[in-house]
């Protein structure tokens, strides 16, 4: 059964872990985003010898996955600086504890697999800019998947933590329209 958050709908009830919050950041805080974000050194995402459709640039710390170990890369920029400020607030974190940062760009058709992030990484907080996406939760209980489907909206942030992190996978079927997002990770 796939339940789906809407207007009218009764939300589901969420994973334990797992929080949203529409509208993280004003529409003039996401233009200024953007315009940085276009000048990023964005590359290919490569998985074991096959390229993504979308485009990614990691900061602070990089999973390499042909070798399956966590590097150090270029340190955080500034503007992503400040918008970590604002997701670990969301999170009710310190924003020392954010040492990860990934920005991917997804074209329209770009989408991403079910997935749970490494086990290096702890908590994940995503923020979503200049489209939204269909945010997919699902995890194996009973002998049957549970699922969970939510309109994540422009300039809206998700946390996983806990058992929404570890216990579920998540996913994002393809984009209709470009699409970026922030993806903000604490270290285990």
């Amino acid at each position: 059964m796939v339940d789906q958050l809407d207007f009218f709908a009764t939300p589901p009830r969420l994973p334990e872990g797992f929080r949203y919050h529409a509208d993280l950041i004003s529409e003039e805080t996401e233009r200024a985003l953007l315009i940085a974000i276009h000048q990023l050194p964005f590359k290919e995402f490569e998985f074991h010898g096959y390229v993504g459709k979308r485009r990614t640039v990691s900061f602070g710390w990089s999973y390499d996955f042909t070798t399956e170990t966590l590097q150090s890369t270029k340190g955080i920029p500034p503007f992503l600086l400040s918008l970590r400020e604002t997701a670990a607030a969301f999170a009710d974190i310190p924003a020392e504890d954010l040492r990860q940062v990934l920005v991917t760009e997804y074209g329209a058709g770009a989408g991403i697999g079910w997935h749970r992030d490494k086990a290096v990484f702890d908590k994940v907080i995503g923020i979503s800019l200049l489209a939204a996406c269909r945010f997919r939760l699902r995890r194996w209980l009973r002998g049957k998947w549970e699922r969970i489907t939510l309109d994540a909206q422009a300039r809206s942030a998700y946390l996983l933590s806990g058992p929404a992190r570890v216990e579920w996978e998540h996913s994002i079927p393809a984009v209709d329209a470009p699409r970026y997002s922030v993806t903000y990770r604490s270290l285990r």
